[in-house]
């Protein structure tokens, strides 16, 4: 099968029917006459217009900035080495889809070390997805929401998850039957010094079991080490990318930023989880 066409048409899966997208030139067209432009950024919109009227669509700009910075500097690169080790074990080829891809510092990963996957990048931010395509131009990359993925059903060798929310019922559709699902997720500690450095209370993180309803669960790693940021740009980076700056004061900002070196915890959970045959059809 062409890449292209595990791309499926928005419009059509709204109105229940899975019709497959294909490459026209500068868009993607569905046999229904749906057309979808890409982007001179790199990108399919293929988020659609109901979709799109929500105030804020995923990641900022300066969110999506700070996370390509912090991550070029290779501070998560013992968390990406793990994703990459993670699906390889489960995974030689077929199809990967990244379920909240961001600005690609995993997805390119997962491609350069599973040469022979076709990779589809999903997120609903389009500055992320700009970020993305300048990394990897043969990624194929949608703007969409990852409870709404536009692709076929059943193809997925695996899907991939980095710290972002997970919709177990729309990632067991994509997957064929014994697929996989990567999750990585913050763990108890992880960030706590960052926190400690905001906050008078700081506090840890929920813990997560890896159970997911439709999956079984194969294997969880622990990834634990410290970093230490040694300048303000980094500092800053690392804070912009969390959630956590948007929660803080400006007071409790510029205090944090006027640190010249911060000690703050790594702390990540690889998941893998199989997805369950429901009934006799998926065996």
């Amino acid at each position: 099968m062409n890449e292209h066409q595990r791309l499926i048409c928005p419009i059509c899966k709204k109105r229940g029917s899975e019709t497959a997208l294909y490459k026209d030139g500068p868009a993607y067209r569905c046999a229904e006459g749906h057309s979808f432009d890409i982007a001179k950024k790199g990108y399919v919109n293929l988020l659609l217009s109901q979709q799109s009227s929500k105030k804020r669509h995923g990641d900022d700009k300066r969110m999506v900035t700070a996370r390509r910075d912090f991550l070029d500097r290779d501070f998560y690169a013992s968390l990406a080495d793990a994703v990459v080790d993670a699906a390889k074990a489960y995974v030689t080829g077929g199809v990967i889809v990244d379920a909240g891809c961001g600005e690609g510092y995993y997805t390119a990963r997962l491609h350069e070390a599973i040469s022979g996957a076709d990779i589809y990048g999903i997120d609903i931010s389009k500055d992320a997805l700009a970020y993305a395509a300048k990394r990897d131009r043969s990624l194929t990359l949608a703007a969409a929401s990852a409870a709404d993925i536009p692709v076929m059903s059943g193809c997925a060798d695996a899907v991939v998850s980095i710290f972002a929310p997970v919709f177990p019922k729309e990632f067991s559709r994509l997957l064929k039957p014994g697929g996989v699902l990567v999750r990585a997720v913050p763990l108890e500690d992880h960030l706590f010094g960052l926190k400690r450095a905001i906050y008078k209370n700081a506090y840890k993180n929920p813990f997560d079991s890896g159970e997911l309803d439709g999956f079984e669960l194969v294997d969880i790693k622990h990834i634990r080490y410290d970093i230490t940021l040694e300048c303000r740009e980094d500092i800053e980076a690392l804070f912009m990318m969390t959630p956590y700056y948007y929660k803080t004061s400006r007071a409790d900002q510029e205090r944090l930023l006027s640190r010249s070196s911060l000690t703050t915890e790594l702390d990540f959970g690889v998941i893998v989880s199989k997805k369950g045959c429901r009934n006799e059809q998926d065996i």
